[in-house]
């Protein structure tokens, strides 16, 4: 019987706000990159121009989810773009900061790898198994998000009496992106396990 199936005409259409949203963080990458490394990323009107980008970027992230779970409008398109489009801008950040000087080369590594194996893990098993969202996941998001958007800033290209507070405020920073990192391991850590913890249902066919 298929009276409780619901119809393809049902699925919510891929032209809705959350998904615009998730695209224009999508575009900002290119744009966000060119401004972090603007004259070496020297120049403090570009680096706070990339702030400004990353933050929208940021508040865009959490406004497209809120607004595609309180709306219905939870689409396939955006169950792949939108951790795309995070790793996306993240990643732009942590490799132009490593181009600066401002973050280790190491540390980005470890976390790109990380990041980018547990969202083609997630996208890979996404029809068979359901792996929810835990809230150390959700504390890195936002350790890691306020310790990027904070390096971004032009915390020691500025000069005079904002000189010492960029620098008290850069190793905050990198304080932070320390307690991200390890946030990141630990979430990747738990990630994996679930996976594990789900491989009977991982070896069953996924449904059409």
């Amino acid at each position: 019987m298929t009276e409780n199936t619901p119809a393809a005409d049902d699925a919510p259409s891929n032209w809705n706000i959350p998904n615009a949203l998730t695209t224009l963080r999508i575009v900002m990458v290119p744009f966000f990159g060119w401004a972090l490394l603007y004259d070496g990323g020297d120049s403090v009107t570009a680096r706070v121009i990339a702030w400004a980008i990353f933050f929208v970027a940021m508040v865009t992230d959490k406004i497209d989810g809120d607004i595609a779970r309180a709306r219905g409008l939870v689409t396939d398109f955006g169950k792949i773009a939108d951790p795309i489009a995070d790793k996306a801008i993240t990643g732009m950040a942590f490799i132009g900061l490593s181009i600066v000087g401002d973050i280790w080369w190491w540390v980005t590594i470890v976390v790109l790898v990380r990041e980018w194996s547990v969202t083609l893990l997630r996208l890979s098993v996404l029809k068979r198994v359901v792996i929810p969202a835990a809230q150390i996941g959700k504390w890195k998001t936002t350790v890691q998000a306020l310790a990027l958007g904070l390096l971004v800033l032009p915390l020691r290209q500025v000069s005079g009496g904002l000189a010492d507070v960029g620098e008290v405020i850069f190793y905050l920073a990198q304080a932070l992106l320390a307690v991200a990192v390890a946030l990141t391991l630990w979430s990747g850590y738990d990630f994996f396990r679930e996976v594990w913890r789900q491989r009977d249902d991982l070896r069953e066919p996924a449904a059409d």
